[in-house]
């Protein structure tokens, strides 16, 4: 008796789950999106970044180029990576990393988005660090960090600012 009882239990459990799944409410016609303070409220993958793939392209380019230690050239091996990717079309004038975010945002369309911990940064993004002197400039990559070598660290400086180049 016990046994048809778990039996019936189980065959009407299996039957009301596969039932549900090929019922959803989901509405794409009323569907909206998140306004960045929802995103929070909805975990981490909610917001998911929209970007031009190309700059995973550049991080990929500035990795084959690095060295193995840092030649303190991390602006120009970026600024030469985003050229050859065709992410911009002219080399930035900026003379210091730290100074990279704000024409990047003003002469090349980058947008600033809203992520202060570097691993967190998206793939191909373009973080850039202050600090004294020149500051620091590099690419998230898979595996870690890229600019002028490769580390699987962020740089320890403060980092000023996560830029991306929105989808064309």
């Amino acid at each position: 008796m016990r046994l048809a009882f778990y039996i019936t239990s189980i065959l009407t459990l299996t039957s009301a789950l596969s039932a549900s799944a090929s019922y959803s409410l989901f509405d794409s016609g009323n569907a909206k999106v998140l306004k960045p303070e929802q995103r929070t409220l909805f975990g981490p993958q909610s917001g998911s970044f929209r970007y031009d793939k190309r700059m995973v392209a550049a991080a990929e380019i500035a990795a084959e180029r690095a060295r193995a230690s840092s030649t303190y050239s991390c602006w120009r091996y970026v600024k030469n990576a985003l050229l050859e990717a065709h992410i911009i079309d002219s080399y930035p004038k900026t003379r210091y990393a730290k100074e990279a975010g704000t024409e990047l945002q003003t002469d090349f369309g980058f947008r600033k988005i809203a992520v202060s911990d570097p691993y967190k940064a998206p793939p191909g993004a373009v973080l850039v660090y202050g600090g004294p002197g020149a500051g620091h400039v590099e690419f998230r990559s898979k595996d870690g960090f890229v600019s002028d070598f490769v580390s699987l660290k962020p740089s320890p400086r403060p980092l000023i600012g996560v830029y991306v180049k929105p989808r064309s």
